[in-house]
């Protein structure tokens, strides 16, 4: 009775801190700023995780502030709906067989979180690591003496030299590079397994949600070591990898043996919302600034959660990634509601899934409730509640516009602020969607620390006089991008090729590629960066890449493979799909 009662005050507490804010007054004020991120960042929402009826309360609570303070709800009743995947489950028809031998799920094997949905009866080959490789450093070909058309591929997990960070194998050992590479070479399934090397302890894999919703076009599972044992006779994966190692060189054969079985995953969709308000300007109505910030974080946290405590199950609070941005776009938005003859129109959003990729932006950008040309500009609030000593932030798309930094240093005239300016227009926050559509855009934080995406990025931690200047800063920028004479001048300012490193990609076409698509039928291009390979070659945003020097591209983890074994000075076909119509596009890396 004692714990209902307090659940009840507990309760009753969050249901006078909703109502005590003080909408009346419209001036942005550090308990305002303070109320809402104790609401959203308390233990009652669980941290925010998409689809849960804690995240509901969250955009409820966004919604009802909004319109306390003057603005006009959108969309549906102030809503917009998308659906998102939160996790994949196996199904109930999951089977692996060979001989009178039956896997048991789990324990003897496991899908793939990206495996397609299929039956196979065939027979397994052994291709050891799955690599082909012809480059200066490796030659390397487990595929060149066997034929694998039709047939499973078994492959071991990892590489030669798992323990060296720096080793040239490091990036060709990706199971979805090894996944692309098998289809390429006619492979109708594929069959990974550790070797006591790489996981002595031979864990099965989980089914993770990697955050990219297509599969991987043919079924691909995880075995035991043990159970791998059974089907390869005489041979063991232990003396296989042991050889593999040794030998640096391929020791693929037939096994003779033929494996029947069956890849049920599921995907585990939810729905979550953006919240749209609106202020409607006079003159110039049909010009829109855009006002937003992401209102999710990572629920309870846990492994693939984005958590950088993933073995801690706990309250992910997120006071200020980003609760401290809603609770400034709610302040901000509520005091330009209030000034009379706004030149132009405004339309606040409080983005859902951001953690998840980006995906409220994007699905608002591709599927938008006005024309994309009406957005003059955005502005983006992400992570502004620990503003240091030294009063530093980082302003990110400064070069996204002609105008941006000589705005952005005459509104720090008082030097109020030490700005950092960075003038890439795509990032890891939602700005990033707008940018891809050819909008100016403003990203304000003031950056990462110890706590971020851990349990302890607590609202007592925030600094709230801090935020309160930014949130003041914020409603400068945007009361001169409503009211200024003529519009930002809009420039591309694309990402910077990546950092060189055996580990990463060291070859860039120079795009901006569209993660979020379920579909396997290409690679959207988002944008393409001036001066890059792709612009040279011709390629324009909207572009969908279907092939790279023949071989075909379904998805993100196909593009991102085929672009690792390209080597810098070649030139490289790129079938594109435009219009309709397929171009080929001759690029010189």
């Amino acid at each position: 009775m004692l714990k209902k009662f307090s659940s009840l005050l507990l309760g009753f507490s969050f249901v006078f801190l909703f109502i005590s804010c003080n909408v009346e007054n419209p001036e942005i004020t550090t308990k305002e700023l303070n109320d809402h991120i104790q609401y959203l960042a308390s233990d009652s929402l669980k941290g925010r995780y998409p689809g849960t009826e804690e995240s509901r309360l969250a955009a409820n609570y966004i919604k009802d502030n909004f319109n306390k303070g003057g603005l006009k709800s959108i969309g549906d009743q102030g809503f917009q709906k998308f659906l998102v995947v939160t996790a994949i489950t196996a199904g109930d028809h999951n089977t692996l067989q060979f001989d009178d031998k039956k896997g048991v799920l789990n324990t003897d094997f496991a899908p793939f979180a990206y495996t397609k949905n299929d039956s196979l009866n065939a027979e397994v080959v052994f291709v050891g690591y799955g690599f082909s490789i012809d480059n200066d450093k490796i030659k390397w070909d487990d595929y060149a003496q066997v034929d694998v058309k039709g047939k499973w591929v078994l492959i071991l997990m990892g590489d030669p030299e798992t323990e060296d960070p720096e080793s040239p194998f490091a990036q060709f050992a990706g199971e979805r590079d090894k996944v692309v590479t098998a289809k390429d070479k006619g492979a109708a399934g594929v069959l990974f397994v550790n070797g006591p090397v790489f996981d002595k302890g031979d864990k099965l894999i989980g089914l993770n949600f990697d955050k990219t919703r297509s599969n991987a076009g043919i079924p691909v599972i995880h075995l035991k070591r043990e159970f791998a044992d059974q089907f390869l006779e005489n041979k063991r994966i232990e003396e296989l990898e042991k050889l593999a190692n040794d030998k640096r060189s391929s020791i693929s054969f037939a096994s003779g043996k033929s494996l029947v079985a069956t890849t049920d995953v599921k995907q585990q969709k939810v729905e979550t919302e953006n919240v749209l308000v609106f202020i409607e300007g006079n003159e110039l109505k049909d010009e829109i600034i855009v006002l937003g910030a992401h209102w999710d974080h990572l629920g309870l946290g846990g492994p693939n959660s984005g958590s950088r405590m993933p073995d801690t199950i706990a309250v992910h609070y997120g006071a200020d990634d980003n609760a401290s941005g809603v609770a400034g776009i709610i302040e901000v938005a509520e005091k330009i509601a209030q000034q009379k003859n706004l030149k132009r129109s405004v339309l606040v959003i409080a983005f859902g899934a951001e953690e998840m990729g980006l995906l409220g932006s994007s699905y608002f950008t591709n599927n938008p409730l006005f024309e994309l040309k009406q957005l003059k500009a955005m502005v983006n609030l992400d992570m502004i509640g620990r503003l240091k000593e030294d009063h530093s932030i980082m302003i990110s798309g400064t070069g996204t516009s002609v105008e941006s930094e000589d705005l952005l240093k005459q509104l720090n005239a008082d030097s109020t602020f030490s700005i950092g300016m960075s003038p890439e227009g795509f990032g890891a926050s939602d700005h990033a969607s707008f940018y891809a559509k050819d909008v100016p855009v403003f990203f304000l934080s003031t950056g990462a620390h110890e706590d971020y995406h851990t349990p302890f990025d607590q609202a007592d931690r925030i600094n709230l006089e801090g935020a309160k200047s930014i949130a003041d800063y914020t409603y400068d920028l945007m009361m001169n991008l409503i009211n200024r004479d003529s519009n930002l001048t809009f420039q591309e300012a694309g990402p910077k090729q990546r950092a060189s490193g055996s580990r990463r990609y060291k070859i860039t076409l120079g795009i901006m590629p569209n993660f979020t698509s379920a579909e396997n039928n290409g690679l959207g291009v988002d944008g393409v960066r001036k001066g890059g390979p792709a612009e040279g070659a011709g390629m324009k945003k909207g572009d969908l890449i279907v092939a790279i020097n023949g071989l075909p591209v379904s998805n993100i983890y196909e593009y991102m493979s085929r672009l690792n074994k390209l080597e810098a000075g070649t030139t490289v076909t790129v079938d594109v799909m435009r219009n309709g119509e397929k171009l080929v596009l001759l690029v010189h890396l």
